[in-house]
């Protein structure tokens, strides 16, 4: 039987999802309608940020409710894919929400398709009593890439040419999708599959908490042909370009057509987790259990498409702007609080944690850097604003307060800055006039929030093997 002083708990993370493409937040063309449904039964918070990013800082943030910023002690793996400050797995000597939430009794469980978190020893699956890996996302070391032929590539070829390294996304995206032959077949529609299928074996095992990280729309970007058929012009025939460099469209020789092709693909995987999420609410209100569940809806971060003032398509660290730094945040109450309004004020995505903390009476634990929602969710106590909020990606770092948003290094050199009282937009750059106060004071505040100083990495990459661990000097 529910307990209503004992929520069951749901969090739904997305990956790289704008709040631009979602038509709860203003989108008018691209079709999001259980989102959009969902967003009527939740409060929405139209300036929620990420305290750091990109992909696992992110997920070390959310799965322990403290900060990763400002990257101290980086401890990169072997066998990674990735190496960034800050892409690390999480310490053994910190604890996890969930296990918090399983010795309070909650049966816990976890699904996923994204592809870092099971880098090796990552431990991101501590403390659930069910957790299910989706095979085959990004570069999955799933199905053989020898079984890749010149022919499959050459309707994905790049815009520099056929794909070389046997290795890259190329090759693995096309091994492991090789027998997909319905929606069904779609990491998206497994992930949320094994979610509903949680959620019917344990409809009698409340409380439960249920974390599903579905790593759509994030590259690569190859939507089934009925999604991306609902966005593309039938007209483009150019290569699908499953990834791009994270520089400049011009750099890299992407046009106007090639781009509206990336989009549409991008927009058919937004609409395909739509779809999806939309199935698991289904269950969740048929099984009878939405009256008593918290339900989250967020991603980690977004990308660009060439829509800023530079033209950058992707997410490069030196491109913190709304595009990458807005998040979709939507929170349902159990009780129905707060259904269908605006929370505007400044938050972080690890506020998600103090307010499943404080809803699930499980405390702290080893302490918790963000704030519960719970004043701002139709709830009891007064929230007290935030001023600022601070981040950091690979060496640059992001201050935005309510009237300016600021991207520098952790050398102290501004790079962009933008006057949100007449370009709330983030559309020009006016760092060549910032007032000198103004940079200082955001300089501090991102210092003082880093406990002083940034820590500074030199990575050393070696070239001996594949997968090699790097040195990392600090």
């Amino acid at each position: 039987m529910s307990d209503p002083a004992r929520p069951n708990i749901i969090v739904v993370m997305t990956d790289t999802l704008r709040t631009a493409y979602l038509g709860c937040y203003g989108n008018e063309t691209i079709h999001t309608p259980n989102i959009d449904e969902f967003a009527t039964r939740a409060v929405k918070f139209t300036r929620a940020y990420p305290e750091s990013l990109p992909t696992i800082p992110v997920r070390r943030a959310m799965h322990t409710g403290r900060r990763a910023y400002p990257f101290r002690n980086y401890q990169p793996v072997s066998w990674d894919i990735v190496y960034l400050p800050g892409w690390q797995p999480l310490d053994n000597d910190e604890d996890c929400l969930a296990e918090r939430l399983a010795a309070a009794g909650y049966h816990t469980g976890f699904v996923a398709d994204t592809l870092p978190y099971f880098a090796p020893a990552f431990n991101f699956y501590r403390g659930f009593w069910q957790w299910e890996y989706i095979r085959g996302m990004q570069q999955d070391r799933w199905r053989s890439v020898n079984t890749v032929t010149h022919e499959q590539l050459d309707g994905y070829r790049p815009h520099t040419g056929r794909p070389t390294d046997t290795y890259d996304l190329h090759h693995y995206h096309l091994a492991n999708t090789a027998e997909r032959r319905h929606e069904q077949d779609t990491c998206t529609a497994r992930t949320f599959q094994w979610a509903m299928d949680f959620l019917e074996d344990n409809r009698n095992a409340e409380p439960f908490y249920l974390c599903i990280d579905s790593f759509a729309p994030h590259e690569p970007w190859e939507a089934p042909p009925m999604y991306h058929q609902l966005y593309a012009d039938p007209s483009y025939d150019g290569p699908t370009i499953l990834h791009v460099s994270y520089t400049t469209r011009e750099q890299q020789g992407i046009d106007d057509d090639a781009t509206a092709d990336i989009i549409a693909h991008y927009s058919g995987l937004v609409t395909l987790t739509d779809t999806w999420f939309g199935m698991m609410m289904d269950k969740l209100d048929r099984l009878g259990l939405t009256d008593n569940t918290l339900v989250v809806f967020t991603s980690d971060h977004g990308t660009n498409f060439g829509d800023n003032e530079f033209d950058i398509i992707g997410k490069p660290s030196h491109a913190l702007w709304p595009g990458v730094m807005h998040l979709p945040l939507l929170v349902h109450m159990p009780d129905g609080n707060g259904a269908g309004t605006v929370a505007d004020e400044l938050v972080y995505n690890i506020d998600v944690q103090a307010t499943i903390c404080e809803l699930s009476g499980i405390g702290a634990g080893q302490g918790l850097d963000g704030k519960s929602l719970v004043p701002l969710l139709g709830g009891d106590g007064q929230w007290q604003p935030r001023e600022y909020v601070t981040s950091r990606y690979g060496d640059a770092v992001c201050y935005i307060d309510d009237t300016h948003w600021i991207r520098a290094d952790v050398n102290s050199t501004l790079g962009e800055a933008f006057d949100l009282r007449v370009d709330p937009a983030c559309q020009h750059d006016m760092a060549d006039h910032l007032e000198a106060a103004v940079f200082d004071r955001a300089w501090q505040r991102l210092l003082d929030d880093a406990g002083g100083e940034f820590p500074i990495y030199t990575i050393e990459r070696r070239t001996d093997a594949v997968g090699q661990k790097p040195i990392v000097r600090e």
